[in-house]
């Protein structure tokens, strides 16, 4: 059997079979699993093809494992607090990890930490990088989501406060869910938000281009590829289909089923944690609190598989498959660095920021050539481990 152009990933709140998961998106078939823990929601990323990393619901840590090595122990990356949501960058250069009401941004060549954004006023809830990396959005519970431009904020004059190019203030409830479109800076995002309204921005911008109104919140959202859909998860189990070539389109409107696209997908029990839409934009998938992963094809609107989960679905997507999933023998090109615990002296002044992360090594680092006894653990107090959170 040759290797998948595409593989779904998926993980739940239970960690009981596993924790994530790759499964075959045209049978539902199950190829590799990854054990250890449990994902939260909006924290499941790939690292340049080469790693899988998950944030550990309820946790201060971060599970990390090489992507061909279903049977390996996972390693753990330590952090200042829970992780509310983490995403790679597309081009596998940056991690942005929310913390709090904070966005914390590392490299990943160096291991430095680059940037600690706090313009948020509460947790942020979700965050979303364009498809060419220069930007990435953020999603909060303060209502508000935020454009960035990565190389502003990466070059950013240590006298100077970082500051998002663009404030989106138009939801008045909770931000739940982000997705970026194709197109880098003339890309669109769609918002979903518990006040019922999904809406779609400029990038470029920051002007809104729709609004659609629905009678429930929402709670996950994605565009196919080539956005003529724009697909919203309902609290109430629902998927619904916004068609976005309608002539009769106007820039606020309400839902409601017609003959020009917009229809409603039916089988989820309770409410959408995660959507996603294959490469060809035939296949939908979707997550939700029922436990249950379903692919549907987008045509009929029929579902076409379902795997039951051991708990709350929080994670499911379908991406690329990596090419070292399924060569047995092949390890990342280059380790994961130590992730440094302060801000990065050389692009933000004396480093004395507050924050960072570490990473701790297992067994399979020695397939690096480096030994576990390299590195040693940072002996301190209890005091000391409140304010330090690199002590192990």
């Amino acid at each position: 059997m040759s290797a998948p152009v595409e593989v779904v990933l998926s993980a739940d709140s239970a960690g009981q079979l596993f924790n994530c998961a790759v499964f075959d998106p045209h049978s539902g078939s199950e190829f590799l699993s990854y054990r250890g823990g449990n994902t939260s929601s909006r924290s499941l990323t790939v690292l340049n093809g080469e790693y899988i990393l998950g944030a550990q619901l309820g946790k201060n840590f971060i599970n990390v494992w090489e992507i061909q090595r279903k049977d390996q122990l996972q390693q753990k990356i330590v952090c200042p607090g829970i992780v509310t949501c983490l995403c790679a960058s597309p081009d596998g250069l940056y991690v942005l990890a929310g913390i709090a009401e904070a966005i914390y941004l590392w490299e990943m060549s160096t291991g430095n930490l680059l940037a600690i954004l706090s313009r948020h006023y509460q947790d942020v809830s979700c965050i979303r990088f364009t498809d060419d990396s220069s930007h990435f959005v953020s999603g909060g519970k303060d209502n508000l989501a935020l454009i960035w431009n990565l190389s502003s904020v990466v070059q950013l004059d240590s006298s100077r406060t970082p500051e998002p190019c663009h404030i989106l203030s138009r939801h008045s409830l909770p931000i739940t869910d982000i997705h970026c479109g194709l197109m880098g800076p003339q890309a669109r995002v769609a918002t979903a938000s518990l006040d019922q309204t999904v809406k779609v921005w400029e990038v470029s911008s920051g002007e809104m281009l729709l609004s659609v109104l629905f009678d429930v919140g929402i709670m996950s959202v994605t565009f196919d590829p080539c956005e003529y859909f724009l697909f919203c998860g309902g609290s109430d189990g629902n998927i619904f289909q916004v068609s976005l070539c309608s002539t009769s389109l106007s820039r606020d409107k309400t839902f409601q089923t017609d003959s020009d696209g917009n229809q409603v997908f039916k089988g989820h029990r309770n409410l959408v944690t995660c959507l996603s839409v294959s490469m060809d934009g035939t296949l939908l998938l979707s997550g939700s609190n029922d436990e249950t992963v379903r692919m549907w094809d987008v045509q009929s609107k029929q579902c076409i598989w379902s795997i039951n989960h051991k708990g709350h679905v929080t994670n499911a997507v379908i991406i690329p498959a990596p090419a070292n999933m399924f060569l047995a023998d092949s390890h990342p090109a280059v380790p994961l660095p130590r992730f440094s615990r302060h801000l990065n002296p050389s692009e933000q002044g004396d480093g004395t920021g507050s924050g960072g992360m570490c990473l701790r090594l297992g067994a399979s680092t020695q397939h690096f050539g480096l030994k576990t006894t390299d590195f040693k653990p940072l002996k301190c107090n209890r005091q000391q481990k409140r304010t330090h959170f690199a002590c192990f």
